[in-house]
């Protein structure tokens, strides 16, 4: 028996025989070489987004249709920045390598964590660079923390996921601009399975619907709030033409090399783990372990694996013990005292039967009629492939 997001499933526990990523991960499957299917779609997203001279066309080719598009405004770009060493490093580089005009974006929902917040800050005066801050209306953030609490899912930062989205788009129309940049890197992060990963505003609604107490504002495309479901995404997408990329798919990303630059160039502090930059991770992280059995760092570390940043022995000396950095007792608590709840009421949703998306209303049977219209949108540019991969190509469960 081997236990999967929180439900016993009667499968054989397997590791893969290259990085670390096991049953534990939902769909994963594994060939006659023992190597799992995350690791596959790794090596296909290697072709696909290459780092070397050829990702370097690439991007440079993106980078002068930014430059294009932006020119006479502004703002050529919106960078969503949290304070963590991936948004900055997409910052720095966006500013003293490829001479673009970003606006920084943060959303912040009441949990940032103050190290992050100071990095920001020094970020955007060091690089002479506009921070625009979204702070979200508390009430409706920590109504929807408890909406996740209460579903019982893994996804249990859903509101905030849909909240960064939904502000950077609406701030990219509010200014005209036409394209998002995030500092995401799968040979860095790792390939989410959709049971832990899954963005979808229509089924934060529908959550929200079943277990929410206060109302939630309604979308405005410049004001969009938790608002950023298959419609919003169209308007924002096909009818405004905004454009989402990670350049640093295209960009060799060594994770030992960015952070000494960071420090020296940008005063960066080291938030205290990855996700840090929001001290609400420390709840997920022991929430994830405890409740579901999950522990992100399969997928982070596979990565690193991957791309010759870790080996795999040290990998599995690190995920041999609960990470006590991330999971800080005295912020886990300070989380549950923002949620205005006791702990004895943590430990009861704790108790909670785990399910997962597909137990309650969501897009995806809509997405999946739509597939063949959202691998255009992906040949046109307006999301990058590996998004369609994840959601159409990897078993979610």
């Amino acid at each position: 028996m081997v236990t999967v997001s929180g439900i016993a499933q009667n499968i054989k526990y397997v590791r893969c025989s290259h990085c670390i990523a096991d049953s534990t991960v939902p769909g994963i499957s594994f060939n006659e070489k023992g190597e799992c299917s995350l690791c596959a779609m790794h090596q296909q997203w290697d072709k696909i987004f290459p780092n070397d001279e050829r990702g370097a066309q690439i991007l440079n080719r993106k980078i002068e249709k930014i430059k294009s598009d932006g020119r006479g405004k502004k703002y050529d770009c919106v960078i969503g920045i949290s304070g963590g060493r991936d948004s900055i490093y997409l910052l720095y580089l966006a500013v003293t390598k490829w001479k673009l005009r970003p606006l920084a974006v943060h959303f912040n929902d009441g949990f940032d964590n103050p190290v992050a917040g100071e990095n920001m800050l020094k970020a955007v005066r060091k690089l002479n660079v506009e921070l625009r801050t979204i702070t979200s209306d508390f009430r409706e953030c920590k109504d929807l923390k408890l909406v996740d609490l209460k579903a019982s899912t893994p996804l249990l930062n859903n509101g905030t996921d849909v909240g960064i989205g939904a502000s950077l788009y609406g701030v990219a129309y509010q200014q005209g601009i036409k394209h998002i940049l995030f500092g995401q890197s799968f040979r860095t992060e790792g390939i989410r399975p959709l049971a832990w990963a899954y963005f979808d505003g229509d089924h934060l609604r529908s959550l929200h619907q079943i277990f929410g107490t206060n109302p939630l504002r309604k979308w405005q495309p410049a004001n969009p709030g938790y608002n950023l479901g298959v419609k919003e995404m169209f308007f924002y997408s096909l009818l405004q033409g905004i454009k989402v990329h990670s350049p640093l798919y295209y960009y060799s990303y060594i994770k030992e090399q960015v952070q000494p630059l960071l420090e020296r160039e940008l005063d960066w502090v080291y938030p205290g783990g990855h996700y840090m930059d929001d001290l609400y991770w420390s709840l997920i992280t022991y929430m994830h372990r405890v409740k579901f059995n999950i522990d992100f760092r399969l997928i982070e570390y596979s990565a690193f694996i991957r791309s010759g940043q870790m080996t795999r022995n040290n990998a599995l000396e690190k995920i041999a013990a609960p990470d006590n950095v991330v999971e800080n007792e005295k912020v886990i608590s300070l989380c549950i005292k923002r949620l205005g709840i006791t702990r004895v009421q943590f430990d009861e949703f704790m108790l909670l039967k785990p399910k997962n998306f597909w137990d309650y209303p969501n897009s995806y049977t809509y997405l999946k009629l739509a597939r063949p219209f959202i691998w255009m949108m992906v040949k046109a540019g307006m999301f990058t492939q590996a998004i369609y991969d994840k959601y159409f190509l990897l078993k979610f469960k």
